[in-house]
């Protein structure tokens, strides 16, 4: 039997920012982003901002109201990321097996490490341990299995008790897990619960009971995977390659105004095409399915579309992406003011293999040319070479550049 740690970081960004700022330790915290560009969204709340109410997601100017001495400080994503990949470097003084779920969670197979560190929950503790001594970051470190008992023990039971670790055992789930109500399963969301409470299912347990053909029946392999995760059921492995073999790179952006003119849309959507493409060569692909999704301004009545298009043979030129990218856009604008951007490429390939194509003799020049830009930005800065377009004021090329996953570094 496998021991499977889901590691999860306590209100990981407002964690960093009371490490930075010890004087602010005693107070109510959240990190949003600005107002002003459209981003005043909680992205984390410390908890005692979360015993007022705050959640993460809601607009920042509903929790000021929650708490009027909240303390708001805005993202820093480079000091997240660095502070992660520190603690990833302590997950991997137990065990090779490390598996990044998300910025501040990570799944660890410590099953061959038993002998060297103890039982798991003395592991779990040096962990605990040696993350708060590296970083102030307290964990929270769900025990199973297998991963989905790890993640529902983290989830449901870690994140709850006074130590911050939970051993979600198999044999033990009628008394632990199956009480609890159906959305607090993994998997399990606002619009599936729904679906299950008109079925009668209240609790993990009463789905358990389930009959999985009738599941089977109802969502196909769906149904199969509820079935499973209602049971502690899964036989992924935890792999240092799970994010491998990407299958589509994409980049979007909120803009800071609604974008009304097609002239300034235009600006923005080649610099998002600028920017796919840029990671598509740099990852080695090349793809063939342009994808472009547009968000209409208003918040009340949703507006925008969302539209794909196959190209006749794969590309990483940005001119061909930008190309497909206006096409759909013009065909499928309503001519409303625009609030969000995002462009994605599909079908993805490698770049060392090219059908050869008698009618387009200077198509490998013209993808050269593209790797040639790469060099220069990566030598010189990611502004040192952009078109004279992204000068406009509707231009975000150097504003972007100032960010890390659509936040200041």
């Amino acid at each position: 039997m496998k021991t499977i740690f889901l590691v999860d970081m306590q209100s990981f960004y407002a964690s960093v920012e009371k490490a930075r700022y010890p004087h602010l330790q005693h107070r109510p915290l959240v990190v949003s982003g600005d107002p002003k560009r459209r981003s005043g969204v909680i992205l984390a709340a410390c908890p005692l901002a979360k015993k007022s109410g705050i959640k993460n997601g809601e607009r920042l100017w509903e929790a000021q109201q929650k708490c009027l001495d909240l303390v708001v400080v805005p993202p820093k994503m480079q000091d997240y990321i660095t502070t992660s990949v520190e603690i990833t470097a302590i997950l991997e003084k137990y065990t090779d097996l490390v598996e990044p779920f998300s910025i501040d969670e990570q799944f660890m197979d410590v099953t061959g490490s038993e002998q060297l560190f103890g039982t798991p929950f003395e592991i779990a503790e040096k962990i605990q341990k040696e993350i708060w001594e590296s970083t102030k970051v307290r964990a929270r470190i769900g025990i199973g299995e297998n991963k989905i008992l790890a993640k529902m023990a983290c989830d449901n039971f870690s994140k709850k008790n006074k130590s911050g670790i939970f051993w979600l055992k198999k044999d033990e789930l009628s008394k632990t897990l199956w009480p609890l109500p159906v959305e607090k399963m993994f998997g399990v969301g606002g619009r599936m619960a729904t679906h299950l409470r008109n079925m009668g299912v209240r609790t993990i347990g009463q789905l358990a009971a389930v009959p999985l053909k009738r599941l089977k029946d109802q969502w196909g392999i769906n149904g199969q995977v509820l079935w499973m995760t209602a049971h502690g059921e899964d036989y992924s492995p935890v792999t240092t390659a799970s994010h491998d073999g990407q299958k589509a790179i994409g980049h979007g952006m909120t803009l800071p105004r609604d974008y009304i003119s097609l002239a300034e849309i235009r600006v923005v959507l080649l610099e998002l095409c600028e920017e796919v493409c840029m990671r598509a060569r740099k990852s080695g692909v090349m793809g063939q399915t342009v994808t472009i999704s547009v968000s209409g301004a208003s918040y009340e009545i949703r507006t925008g579309f969302h539209r794909q298009t196959t190209l006749y043979e794969p590309t990483n030129y940005t001119m061909d992406v930008f190309q497909a990218v206006e096409r759909l856009f013009l065909k499928f604008w309503d001519q409303n003011p625009v609030r969000r951007l995002g462009v994605s490429l599909t079908k993805l390939c490698s770049d060392h293999e090219l059908q050869l194509n008698l009618f387009d003799t200077g198509r490998d020049k013209k993808l050269d040319i593209g790797y040639v830009m790469d060099g220069i930005r990566e030598k010189y800065g990611t502004t040192s070479l952009i078109r004279a377009s992204s000068l406009t004021k509707a231009g975000q090329a150097f504003e972007r550049a100032k960010k890390i996953g659509g936040h200041y570094k």
